[in-house]
């Protein structure tokens, strides 16, 4: 959508508006060609004003739903009073002559605005409906997207504890073997204790008895004769 051409039209209809608005008034103290000169004109410009209300329908067309939704409302609003400008130029005396085709050519304006408002609101309600159908769309790609990361997180996380399980049994394992070396390590010193009580047992002993051996070769040779 052009920003800058949207609100050219709709700067456009305003001073259209403005023109149209003052003209059932005047036609109705009109007479004769000076009536017929007003409603003519009041022709042309209900016609441009058609017409720049069609543009402004296609510029909001691809108008995002932020600025399009409050815009179609006063669409509406803008198609309601030129209807009521048309009804009321329409309800004016239009002279001999000219107040059929004048009355014919009104209400044709009339039903194609109101056939213009209907296809507006139509427009709005497809385009709202498209929306939220690509909202939609989009909410459910992102779950998957978001299902599909969280199994792979889930994958990731089975695999991880599968190899820290496999690091636990190993290290039991070694704890085992830990234990089974200290076992061992605890038999070979209570060996090797036992082994020196021995020794220390045998040693005193062989001590005591050269004593003994010392003391009965002393007291032979010195004190016995």
């Amino acid at each position: 959508m052009s920003s800058e051409e949207f609100e050219k039209l709709h700067e456009m209809y305003k001073h259209i508006y403005n023109d149209l608005k003052s003209m059932p008034e005047i036609a109705a103290k009109c007479r004769g060609e000076e009536k017929k000169r007003v409603v003519r004109e009041f022709d042309e410009k209900s016609g441009e004003a058609e017409e720049v209300l069609k543009g402004m329908d296609e510029e909001l067309l691809l108008a995002p739903s932020s600025f399009r939704n409050p815009m179609s409302t006063k669409m509406r609003m803008y198609r309601r009073d030129l209807g009521k400008l048309q009804r009321d130029m329409k309800s004016t005396d239009l002279g001999l002559g000219f107040g059929a085709r004048g009355e014919s050519r009104y209400s044709t304006y009339t039903a194609e605005n109101e056939r213009s408002t209907q296809l507006q609101s139509q427009r709005a309600l497809i385009l709202q409906g498209t929306e939220s159908l690509s909202r939609a769309t989009q909410s459910i790609e992102r779950s998957h997207r978001i299902a599909a990361e969280t199994d792979q997180i889930g994958t990731d996380i089975i695999e991880e504890l599968g190899e820290q399980r496999e690091q636990l049994d190993r290290t039991r394992d070694r704890l085992v073997n830990t234990g089974e070396n200290l076992s061992r390590s605890r038999r070979v010193l209570r060996s090797m204790s036992r082994r020196l009580m021995t020794n220390k047992l045998l040693l005193s002993v062989i001590i005591i008895m050269e004593l003994a051996i010392l003391g009965a070769v002393v007291y032979l040779k010195f004190f016995r004769k």
